[in-house]
């Protein structure tokens, strides 16, 4: 009988492979990744029209554009 593990290291360390579930505990760390950016803060909607629905949307588009967490329009 074999087993294939699905987290493992290969040869050298260069690459480690998670096969798996990564579950990072709370109070734990990772160092290395790029940094988060959060957007800015959208306040709640308070439009009574569509119009201002749509502006309010459009705001939060730009939120997260202006962030990096979407791409930007091309």
């Amino acid at each position: 009988m074999s087993y294939n593990a699905k987290n493992y290291t290969e040869q050298g360390g260069e690459k480690t492979v998670i096969g798996g579930t990564l579950e990072i505990k709370e109070g734990a760390s990772v160092t290395g990744l790029s940094s988060f950016t959060a957007a800015v803060n959208q306040a709640s909607s308070t439009a009574t029209d569509i119009s201002g629905l749509v502006a309010d949307f459009n705001a939060l588009l730009s939120a997260l554009k202006t962030a990096g967490l979407m791409l930007a329009d091309t």
